[in-house]
């Protein structure tokens, strides 16, 4: 009894410590500025200000940014998944001479910090002549060397047996692929989708550098227009756009999170 007071108790400090910020967040968004400045900490603020909003939605011109982050986070997850499903099936099924040597590269990759790429990356990029365009922000992430991994590791499962009887049907590789493993290997796939999607609808360091034209810019990059070092944050619409930007986010996860919890234990969805 002791042990699971002590499990439940840690469950929802876990929650509570989770949350926290994301509560936060609204609380601050619904806020005048005076009330997020004041001292002391409250529960909720003195006076409500939706205005928050509207000033995120149009100073901000999230709009835009909201469709260029759609477009650049669907157009690298399309290539991602083109160059990832093959090359996680080519390790997990297909033999050939120096497959554990590409596969410990591929591993290695994982090893090196985005960061530590991102200025050759830029100076290729801007050779060229590619920079300030939307084909910039995508074409540096058009594989993944985490998502070969996930596929890879689910790909392993599949019973052998599975795919010798698709052979003996008369598929080819590229059918038994599509018809065979991409269905089986549907919980890795969506969970890898759902990583590549937050990964690249949050990214503010790559398009920093490349997106100069305000057009271009991606949602966290729009909303540095509150971060203005002479007149300081404006945390209320700050905050604001944050929330319009986690939103989508949040539907996402919740629509796919069955599959997700799939993908990251390995095994069929849950009833």
């Amino acid at each position: 009894m002791i042990l699971r007071t002590v499990r439940i108790s840690a469950i929802v400090l876990a929650c509570i410590v989770s949350i926290f910020p994301f509560y936060w967040m609204l609380r601050t968004s619904v806020a005048s500025q005076d009330s997020v400045m004041m001292s002391g900490l409250s529960w909720l603020p003195d006076s409500f200000d939706l205005s928050n909003y509207s000033r995120a939605w149009t100073e901000a011109n999230l709009g835009r940014a909201m469709l260029n982050g759609a477009a650049v986070t669907l157009g690298i997850l399309a290539l991602q998944l083109l160059t990832c499903v093959p090359a996680a099936y080519a390790f997990a099924k297909v033999p050939f001479r120096g497959r554990s040597t590409l596969f410990a590269l591929t591993l290695a990759c994982l090893l090196i910090p985005t960061q530590a790429t991102a200025l050759p990356l830029y100076l290729g990029i801007g050779s060229a002549g590619l920079a300030n365009t939307l084909t910039a922000l995508i074409i540096p992430f058009a594989t993944s060397a985490f998502g070969i991994f996930l596929m890879r590791q689910h790909m392993l499962t599949i019973p052998d047996a599975l795919l010798d009887a698709a052979k003996a049907d008369g598929l080819r590789t590229l059918s038994t692929l599509w018809r065979v493993v991409v269905p089986s290997a549907m919980p890795a796939i969506a969970t890898f989708s759902v990583f590549s999607i937050f990964v690249h609808w949050n990214d503010y360091l790559w398009p920093l550098l490349v997106a100069r034209d305000a057009a271009l810019h991606t949602p966290p990059l729009a909303l540095a227009v509150f971060q203005q070092a002479d007149t300081g944050f404006d945390y209320g619409a700050l905050t604001a756009g944050a929330a319009i930007i986690t939103t989508p986010i949040v539907i996402l996860f919740l629509i796919a999170q069955r599959r997700f919890v799939a993908g990251i234990a390995g095994g069929e969805l849950p009833g």
